[in-house]
């Protein structure tokens, strides 16, 4: 199973959303298919450019509690300052894909942004560790 996480900027389009989709991706060597799901904070729950993404890619959207997003924070690889001011963790599309993936997932690479969004990529070592 891969997991697109997703960290924005409040107000991120379905466009710019999908566009760090496509661009973690390709970083990777992955095709649009290989995703399973589309994972965010619960705290993004009213951001509909984050929603119409994982629609529009057919992909179900999983919100992730703060407290797993935490649990998270060992293995994400890349770090902001100003993400962890606002989010309480160093990069949240990181420890969403993680923490959706299962506590034994890697992330692929780390975040990549692209405009206001930026996505992360992880991989579950088994099916049976998705939330």
């Amino acid at each position: 199973m891969i997991v697109a996480g997703i960290g924005c900027r409040r107000g991120a389009t379905a466009a710019e959303i999908e566009a760090a989709i496509a661009a973690a991706l390709a970083h990777v060597g992955l095709a649009p298919g290989a995703l399973s799901l589309v994972a965010t904070s619960a705290a993004k729950t009213g951001e509909p450019g984050i929603a119409a993404a994982a629609s529009a890619l057919r992909l179900p959207l999983v919100t992730i509690p703060q407290d797993k997003l935490e649990a998270a924070i060992p293995r994400t690889m890349t770090s902001s300052e100003r993400v962890m001011a606002a989010t309480g963790v160093p990069s949240l599309a990181e420890a969403a894909a993680l923490a959706a993936s299962g506590p034994a997932a890697r992330l692929l690479a780390p975040r990549v942004a692209v405009g206001p969004a930026t996505c992360a990529l992880a991989q579950s070592a088994d099916a049976g560790d998705a939330p």
